[in-house]
């Protein structure tokens, strides 16, 4: 996979696009993101499972933005939704329901109604109420709902506490040992019909070793199902490869994962279903920020900048770390600074990197926080009345402004005040 941010006659591009060119167009902050990117990660996933034609159902909680969707759609992907919002903007970008599966710890009876209307691939169950609800919702309806238990198999995924999702203390799925009671309950009930199993652990796992004991795991459950009688047509082993934050970081053996998943899960005789979403979107944007202050505190410098934790949280929520790189590049010998990059948020937490070795900036100078294709902009707020910031799709040399910047008006306007006031 080619990194589409490099620098070109001493200015970093996006593609062949000048971000400091971008910069002066559009204003900072802002998110930009390369279509080459997207389509490499994607290749680079569906080239690894050649031959195996698995249901490649991006995770849209990663980047939700139309532009992304339709483009990811046409190269072949469905999609993983965990809301009627995620669902109707997959509908709305040209995703077929029939490659959408729907997940999700608290579906709504809405949200149950509108995907059996559609008619979605299926619906990854995660709690015994979840299934007696969904059967009764299904039977008013007069339909029979394609179901996939997402099965928690007490896996430590060895990634941060708060994306892990597969040990026994988190809130995900139906527990291991319960999964053969679990769809014997499936298998009488009127509206319900077993059509996958489902196993997600976690996200940004890059030790192979986390996958290697789940998909073990999930292919004996399989294996036990299918010779009880129950029609599992699909494995879906969810998602959660890591991606590369930091510049000497391990990158995930992409084909070395491939090998592990048909190892355990081709001989089952199911189709593959696979939810990927920072795989495909992390290293796909970047954000673009301008330096405001440079700020000499008693312990340590602060550069301040114009983006802040309302529209990058993950280092705040997550710990995570971003590669920062000025947007001129800098030359050799050029002078170093070690600095906190702040914003301008009333909260000590607002941050978007610590203790960071960086070229000495000054007041204007641009930077590019990279890795931010996912879960950035689509956990962004508006804290403090901050405008959520635009975001710009590049490729090649080409440009779209596919979200443009809110205005103060616009998030104003929002509040209807009591007339009695």
């Amino acid at each position: 996979m080619t990194d589409a941010f490099t620098y070109q006659g001493g200015s970093l591009h996006a593609d062949a696009v000048d971000l400091a060119t971008l910069s002066a167009e559009i204003g900072t902050p802002f998110y930009c993101y390369s279509a080459s990117a997207f389509r490499d990660s994607l290749g680079e996933l569906q080239q690894a499972f050649n031959g195996i034609d698995p249901l490649i159902a991006y995770a849209m909680k990663a980047n939700s933005n139309q532009a992304i969707l339709t483009l990811l759609g046409k190269l072949g992907a469905g999609a993983d939704v965990v809301s009627l919002g995620e669902l109707e903007r997959a509908i709305a970008a040209g995703i077929a329901p029939e490659k959408i599966v729907f997940s999700g710890v608290g579906k709504s009876k809405a949200e149950m109604r509108r995907g059996l209307e559609l008619g979605i691939h299926c619906f990854n169950v995660e709690s015994e109420p979840e299934l007696e609800r969904l059967n009764l919702i299904a039977g008013e309806m007069g339909q029979i709902a394609p179901v996939s238990v997402r099965i928690n198999p007490n896996v430590d995924a060895k990634t941060h506490a708060k994306i892990s999702t597969g040990k026994s203390e988190n809130k995900f799925g139906i527990p291991y040992e319960r999964a053969e009671t679990v769809y014997a309950e499936i298998a009488a009930a009127k509206n319900l019909r077993a059509v996958g199993v489902d196993m997600h652990i976690g996200s940004q796992i890059t030790d192979l070793e986390p996958f290697d004991n789940a998909f073990a795991l999930l292919a004996e459950l399989v294996t036990r199902l299918k010779a009880a009688g129950h029609p599992i047509a699909h494995v879906d082993i969810g998602g959660g490869l890591g991606i590369v934050y930091e510049p000497l970081a391990h990158k995930p053996d992409i084909a070395a994962y491939a090998a592990l998943v048909v190892k355990h899960i081709a001989p089952l005789g199911c189709r593959l279903v696979l939810e990927p979403g920072r795989w495909i979107a992390g290293n796909a944007g970047v954000l673009v920020t301008r330096v405001e202050y440079v700020k000499t505190g008693a312990e340590r410098h602060f550069v301040i900048v114009d983006a802040a934790m309302n529209d990058l949280i993950r280092p705040t929520l997550y710990e995570a770390w971003h590669d920062i790189a000025p947007v001129t590049e800098p030359q050799p010998d050029s002078e170093t600074m070690t600095a906190d990059i702040v914003g301008a948020i009333c909260e000590t937490g607002d941050y978007l990197a610590q203790n960071r070795v960086l070229p000495k900036v000054v007041e204007g100078d641009l930077l590019a926080v990279k890795s931010a294709g996912a879960y950035g902009a689509v956990m962004a707020g508006t804290y403090n009345t901050r405008p959520l910031i635009a975001e710009v799709l590049v490729d090649g040399d080409r440009h779209h402004l596919i979200r443009p910047r809110q205005t103060l008006a616009d998030l104003i306007g929002q509040d209807d005040v009591p007339g009695w006031l």
